[in-house]
Protein backbone atom coordinates (compact mmCIF):
# COMPACT_ATOMS: atom_id res chain seq x y z
CA UNK A 1 0.00 0.00 0.00
CA UNK A 2 1.63 3.05 -1.09
CA UNK A 3 2.18 5.75 1.63
CA UNK A 4 -0.18 8.61 0.80
CA UNK A 5 -3.03 6.07 0.89
CA UNK A 6 -2.27 5.02 3.93
CA UNK A 7 -2.61 8.29 5.05
CA UNK A 8 -5.84 9.06 4.03
CA UNK A 9 -7.41 5.50 5.59
CA UNK A 10 -5.51 6.42 9.02
CA UNK A 11 -7.43 9.91 8.91
CA UNK A 12 -10.24 8.79 7.40
CA UNK A 13 -10.14 6.07 10.82
CA UNK A 14 -9.76 8.67 13.35
CA UNK A 15 -12.18 11.62 11.92
CA UNK A 16 -14.96 8.54 12.16
CA UNK A 17 -13.70 7.21 15.50
CA UNK A 18 -14.64 11.05 16.63
CA UNK A 19 -17.86 11.15 14.96
CA UNK A 20 -17.38 13.16 12.10
CA UNK A 21 -19.88 13.64 9.76
CA UNK A 22 -19.90 13.24 5.52
CA UNK A 23 -15.97 11.96 5.55
CA UNK A 24 -15.14 12.44 1.70
CA UNK A 25 -12.15 11.12 0.64
CA UNK A 26 -11.01 12.43 -2.57
CA UNK A 27 -8.04 11.75 -5.11
CA UNK A 28 -6.31 14.68 -6.42
CA UNK A 29 -3.30 13.28 -7.46
CA UNK A 30 -4.43 13.33 -11.47
CA UNK A 31 -5.59 16.80 -11.60
CA UNK A 32 -3.09 18.79 -8.62
CA UNK A 33 0.41 18.88 -7.45
CA UNK A 34 -0.51 19.50 -3.72
CA UNK A 35 -1.01 16.50 -2.84
CA UNK A 36 -3.02 12.80 -3.48
CA UNK A 37 -5.63 13.21 -1.32
CA UNK A 38 -8.03 15.79 0.02
CA UNK A 39 -9.99 14.42 2.70
CA UNK A 40 -13.10 16.68 3.76
CA UNK A 41 -15.55 16.21 7.06
CA UNK A 42 -17.45 18.15 9.49
CA UNK A 43 -18.47 18.39 13.12
CA UNK A 44 -21.77 19.90 14.99
CA UNK A 45 -19.75 21.94 16.86
CA UNK A 46 -16.62 24.07 17.59
CA UNK A 47 -15.45 21.33 20.19
CA UNK A 48 -16.47 18.40 18.21
CA UNK A 49 -14.43 19.86 15.19
CA UNK A 50 -11.04 20.57 17.36
CA UNK A 51 -11.72 16.66 18.88
CA UNK A 52 -11.82 15.71 15.09
CA UNK A 53 -8.91 17.77 14.55
CA UNK A 54 -6.91 16.48 17.47
CA UNK A 55 -7.48 13.00 17.04
CA UNK A 56 -6.04 12.92 13.37
CA UNK A 57 -2.84 14.55 14.06
CA UNK A 58 -2.10 11.85 16.91
CA UNK A 59 -3.06 9.35 14.87
CA UNK A 60 -0.95 9.96 11.91
CA UNK A 61 1.63 11.49 14.31
CA UNK A 62 1.82 7.64 16.13
CA UNK A 63 2.26 6.14 12.95
CA UNK A 64 5.26 8.37 12.06
CA UNK A 65 3.48 11.04 10.15
CA UNK A 66 4.45 14.27 11.53
CA UNK A 67 1.83 17.42 10.36
CA UNK A 68 3.90 19.70 8.28
CA UNK A 69 0.98 22.85 8.75
CA UNK A 70 -1.90 23.63 10.38
CA UNK A 71 -4.41 26.70 10.27
CA UNK A 72 -7.73 27.74 11.22
CA UNK A 73 -7.54 25.67 14.64
CA UNK A 74 -8.72 28.81 16.91
CA UNK A 75 -11.36 29.58 15.00
CA UNK A 76 -13.10 26.48 15.24
CA UNK A 77 -14.84 27.10 12.07
CA UNK A 78 -12.39 25.18 9.33
CA UNK A 79 -9.32 23.66 9.88
CA UNK A 80 -6.47 22.74 7.28
CA UNK A 81 -4.04 20.16 8.47
CA UNK A 82 -1.03 19.64 6.16
CA UNK A 83 0.14 16.37 5.66
CA UNK A 84 2.23 16.84 2.41
CA UNK A 85 0.76 14.00 0.24
CA UNK A 86 -2.33 14.07 2.39
CA UNK A 87 -4.40 17.42 3.22
CA UNK A 88 -7.57 17.37 5.75
CA UNK A 89 -10.27 19.69 5.86
CA UNK A 90 -12.10 19.43 8.99
CA UNK A 91 -15.21 22.25 9.07
CA UNK A 92 -18.33 22.91 11.05
CA UNK A 93 -21.81 22.32 8.87
CA UNK A 94 -22.54 25.77 8.01
CA UNK A 95 -18.90 26.63 7.02
CA UNK A 96 -18.77 23.35 4.76
CA UNK A 97 -21.93 24.00 3.22
CA UNK A 98 -20.45 27.52 2.46
CA UNK A 99 -17.16 26.65 0.96
CA UNK A 100 -18.24 23.39 -0.56
CA UNK A 101 -15.06 21.98 -1.47
CA UNK A 102 -16.10 18.96 -2.81
CA UNK A 103 -17.76 21.06 -6.17
CA UNK A 104 -14.54 22.63 -6.36
CA UNK A 105 -12.65 19.49 -6.56
CA UNK A 106 -14.99 17.59 -8.83
CA UNK A 107 -12.16 16.76 -11.10
CA UNK A 108 -11.19 14.64 -8.70
CA UNK A 109 -12.48 10.60 -7.54
CA UNK A 110 -13.54 9.84 -4.73
CA UNK A 111 -12.54 7.15 -3.14
CA UNK A 112 -14.81 4.82 -0.86
CA UNK A 113 -14.02 3.97 2.88
CA UNK A 114 -13.68 0.30 1.90
CA UNK A 115 -11.15 0.82 -0.92
CA UNK A 116 -8.85 2.83 1.60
Amino acid sequence: MNQAKEMARIAYEALSEKKGEDIKVIDISGISVLADYFLIAHGNSDSQVNALVENVEEQLRKAGYPLKEREGQASGKWVLMDFGDVIIHVFDRENRLFYNLERIWKDGKEIPAEEL
